[in-house]
């Protein structure tokens, strides 16, 4: 379906980056943020105009925090925002349940997730092309009426990405093993530096920089996400401290003088250490030479 004319409700990053490629395809654009100087910021960089429309839009994105797509969403449907709502949260089920427990008009929304993102936050670190090629989910209720996902569409191919429809609890499953958990386990690595010994960052390499990358991104959003999510989370996160407990037996058996572990004891803890680097090495080969996203 055509969309001519867009609202992004949060000039973030995503949000930004979502009008920007909308306004380059010739979309009108209105922009609001409850920061009145980020939405400026984004108008500057050309991603649209700051300040509601006249009349209702085709679609309006929500790029808020999981825990407020719902109350924004009631907000923006009771003022008549737009004929269709989509949002670009990295949480669904909540947001879902929450939405059709709460909106005037749930069959107008369908929940959306762009699979892409940076380390930066703000409309400065925003991207036009940031879309292109990666998947968007998509993730309509029984509500959602045949409009309103057309419309998400229309979104997604002037974003240039590429649609993939899934059930909630799938998506968050998902993201809890492919960004969430990663996510923290990357700030337990950073926030090593910040204890260990004062030459240890200065001796840091590319693969610590890898590892940690991504905890650099914005600590309160983070914070909202994770608790978003938090049981799928923390099933990631239960099943790495079992296999973390048993490279730890492994590393104390190894840590052992020669003389002080029998030698089949030191094999079968060697096989634990190789078996986990191993099963690492296929992990990764499932992701291709894709470039991993949010």
């Amino acid at each position: 379906m055509t969309i001519r004319t867009l609202a992004v409700v949060g000039t973030g990053l995503i949000g930004t980056s979502v009008a920007l490629a909308a306004s380059g395809r010739g979309v009108t654009v209105y922009l609001s943020d409850r920061d009145e100087s980020a939405a400026r910021t984004a108008a500057v960089l050309g991603a649209g105009r700051p300040g509601p429309p006249p009349h209702p839009v085709d679609l309006a994105v929500l790029a808020v925090p999981p825990s407020q797509i719902a109350p924004v969403l009631a907000r923006e449907q009771a003022r008549g925002l737009a004929l269709s709502y989509t949002d670009v949260a990295s949480v669904k089920v909540r947001p879902q349940r929450e939405v059709l427990d709460s909106a005037p008009d749930p069959a107008a929304y369908v929940g959306g997730h762009p699979m892409a993102g940076r380390e930066r936050s703000g409309p400065l670190a925003a991207r036009a092309e940031l879309f292109h090629g990666r998947p968007w989910v998509l993730t309509p209720t029984r509500l959602t009426t045949k409009p309103a996902f057309d419309r998400a569409l229309g979104l997604i191919a002037l974003c240039g990405a590429v649609p993939r429809v899934m059930r909630a609890r799938a998506h968050d499953d998902a993201v809890a093993l492919t960004s969430h958990a990663p996510h923290l386990v990357a700030s337990l690595m950073a926030a090593r530096l910040s204890e260990g010994p004062v030459a240890a960052a200065r001796l840091a390499g590319q693969g610590l920089r890898d590892v940690t990358r991504i905890a650099r991104g914005d600590s309160r959003l983070w914070g909202d996400i994770v608790e978003s999510n938090a049981a799928a989370v923390a099933g990631v996160l239960t099943r790495l401290q079992e296999e973390l407990a048993a490279v730890l037996a492994a590393l104390y058996d190894l840590a052992e003088p020669n003389g002080g572990l029998a030698p089949e004891a030191r094999g079968k803890s060697r096989h634990t250490l190789v078996d986990l680097l191993e099963r690492g090495v296929a992990g990764v080969g499932e992701l291709g030479e894709e470039r991993v996203g949010r």
